[in-house]
């Protein structure tokens, strides 16, 4: 979990480029489309659905963009059996136990009874209730919700998660009802490994992330690396670029693209050839199929040599 910088001012974006430019200063660079569809979302108050294929930044634009507006960043995880009190909240019976067990041992000290009504009463105050994501976004405003993965999630969560981001606030029996000062920002991504119901994309804004073009591409390895060379960085980017061509299992993202060229750099490299690409490829490629793959074809014409 990140934990935006809660001392800093935040930062309303006035424009789609003021967006870019505040996700560029905390390393994230989003392309036009990215940058509008999230001052959209900051703009009208609306969810904001990610959907692209895996490790082209969807997670890490939530981060960024809580980091960039310092808000409070909150990521719920989603998967399969993900239920709505896994999600809200819970209480600490360990915490509970022992608080009835001193005020038991004070009242008999004092030759007294405990009042059964009161004790009982206590034991639900909010100091013995553990926030969830959900309930932990709501609480600290303004905040930036991440719900990662929705697709992995059960149908019936999902519907669940509908009445939560139209109400901003969830009830709690023993407490009453919670709402969310501001509603917080939140971003949804999927990785279509299942189709999301037309129900929840209604309530959201809706982006497609594509994988980087050739020069964005390198603009991040150069910016997050800064440490390797212009040449390095545009072969790894060239050699990227032709992987995700290839029918893979699991293209390469981003993220295995500054693994890749972070790796190379570690090895001393200041280019890339094709001996070097081989013996690197478990920085980038996470399935035997893939690299017997890339290897069947000729590695240099891979890197365009």
């Amino acid at each position: 979990m990140i934990s935006a910088d809660t001392t800093a001012t935040p930062r309303r974006p006035t424009s789609a480029a003021d967006l870019a430019s505040a996700l560029s200063d905390v390393e994230y660079l989003a392309d036009d489309g990215l940058a509008t569809a999230g001052y959209l979302a900051l703009r009208l108050g609306r969810p904001l659905f990610l959907e692209g294929d895996a490790g082209v930044g969807k997670t890490a634009f939530a981060q960024a963009l809580a980091q960039a507006t310092g808000a409070h960043f909150v990521r719920l995880q989603c998967y399969e059996g993900l239920d709505a009190a896994q999600a809200l909240y819970d209480w600490d019976f360990t915490r509970q136990i022992l608080h009835l067990r001193t005020v038991e041992a004070a009242a008999h000290a004092a030759g007294e009874r405990p009042d059964a009504a009161k004790l009982e009463a206590s034991l639900y105050d909010r100091r013995f209730l553990i926030a969830r994501p959900l309930l932990e976004a709501l609480e600290n405003t303004p905040s930036v919700l991440l719900v990662d993965e929705i697709d992995r999630a059960d149908d019936e969560f999902e519907a669940f998660l509908l009445e939560v981001l139209s109400e901003a606030a969830i009830s709690i029996p023993e407490l009453g009802r919670v709402v969310a000062a501001e509603p917080p920002l939140t971003v949804l991504t999927s990785n279509r490994t299942r189709e999301v119901h037309d129900a929840l994309k209604r309530r959201c804004l809706y982006h497609w992330v594509e994988h980087p073009s050739f020069d964005r591409e390198v603009a991040i390895l150069r910016r997050r690396l800064p440490d390797i060379t212009e040449r390095l960085a545009s072969d790894v980017a060239s050699a990227i670029r032709r992987m995700r061509e290839l029918d893979l299992i699991k293209p390469p993202g981003v993220a295995e693209s500054l693994d890749w060229a972070n790796a190379l750099a570690t090895l001393g490299a200041r280019a890339l050839d094709p001996d070097l690409a081989a013996a690197t490829l478990g920085a980038v490629l996470k399935y035997r199929e893939d690299a017997e793959r890339v290897r069947s074809t000729d590695i240099a014409d891979l890197l365009g040599a």
